[in-house]
């Protein structure tokens, strides 16, 4: 999607002691200035209000999703000068707050393996100010992981096992968002978990590359999501396409479509399913 997801973010703020996931926030908000997590401690209440949403309140899908929502109707008319069809701004609204949501969750499995629970009632958005705040409360860990005798671990057998914890995590955190976004939408399950597959792909691609790790990031969301994991749809989908110097570009098809095209036809996402290949290799390599 080409429209923007977060806007610069304030400094980075402590984190509760003995925290499992505080280490790879904080590489998150080093590595990607657009996003700042801070985190609450156990039983203290995320923020409401001024600027803030809460997930629950996108989840019960009333007038705090309504007041989400007409920010990005918004957006597209003040960037582009028309108005968005209803179920097109719904569907920037819910990419501009899963794409960083998901991050919360897959990050800290991939920086350490280490997957926090985060029901909806336990995490807040900051839209203009690009920060999220989160409470951790129970997290999923491997038997060697030193974090497996804080209070909150749950220990699990090996890497599928927390795989399988990685997309249970997800699906319990964006399941309840997806109804309150849904009937906005005017899409079927099968393509709002489509955008959900597509977030937690392109999320954490997107931060691999930026830590200097994108082929291991590429290889963990191949094992995470091979195909046959519902809710989610599709694989990764990674595939390779042929350079100008013969040098492998990486790129994949999403499974969903963000219908930006209705808005500004020629502005597509690099890995839209209706931008062709001559395109993407094009785009991959152009120069600023």
């Amino acid at each position: 999607m080409t429209v923007a997801v977060l806007s610069a973010s304030p400094p980075v703020t402590s984190a509760p002691a003995g925290s499992p996931v505080a280490e790879a926030y904080a590489r998150l908000a080093e590595a990607y200035e657009g996003l700042v997590v801070t985190e609450r401690s156990a039983h203290e209440p995320v923020p409401r209000g001024v600027g803030w949403v809460g997930a629950d309140e996108l989840a019960a899908g009333g007038p705090a999703l309504e007041a989400y929502l007409a920010w990005d109707e918004a957006q597209v008319l003040r960037d582009y000068g028309q108005r968005g069809r209803p179920d097109v701004v719904a569907g920037f609204g819910l990419h501009r707050y899963a794409w960083p949501a998901v991050l919360l969750i897959t990050l800290p499995w991939f920086l350490h393996r280490r997957v926090p629970d985060l029901p909806v009632d336990a995490v807040a958005y900051h839209r203009t100010g690009g920060r999220m705040s989160v409470r951790v409360e129970t997290f999923a860990c491997l038997p060697d992981d030193p974090a497996a005798s804080l209070p909150g671990a749950r220990v699990v057998a090996d890497g599928e096992a927390l795989r399988g914890e990685v997309r249970a995590a997800v699906a319990g955190h964006l399941g309840p968002v997806l109804e309150g976004f849904g009937p906005r939408m005017r899409r079927g399950r099968r393509a709002l978990w489509g955008m959900v597959t597509d977030e937690v792909v392109e999320g954490l691609w997107y931060l691999g590359g930026l830590l200097g790790e994108e082929r291991r990031a590429m290889t963990e969301l191949e094992a995470l999501l091979p195909g046959s994991t519902a809710p989610y749809t599709g694989a990764a989908g990674f595939r390779t396409l042929p350079g100008p110097d013969g040098a492998p570009l990486a790129t994949r098809d999403r499974a969903s479509c963000c219908f930006f095209y209705t808005i500004s036809a020629q502005d597509t996402c690099v890995t839209c399913p209706r931008t062709c290949d001559a395109d993407r290799v094009a785009r991959l390599t152009a120069t600023s």
